[in-house]
């Protein structure tokens, strides 16, 4: 359980840097990752990967 909480309390100390680095702080910046932009990459990777299917189907 150490290794789970030391990852995890890194993870924190990461989110809180990159808050402090672009002034958001901690809160802010979980959510524009986890909220934002971890979805948003998903959308538009999903959409891609559609029109490669798309692109190949026609060949």
């Amino acid at each position: 359980m150490k290794m789970i909480s030391d990852f995890f309390n890194w993870c924190v100390l990461v989110l809180e840097v990159i808050g402090d680095f672009t002034g958001m702080g901690y809160e802010l910046a979980n959510i524009v990752i986890f909220v934002f932009l971890q979805p948003g990459l998903i959308i538009i990777f999903y959409f891609l990967w559609q029109k490669e299917k798309k692109k190949n189907k026609l060949k």
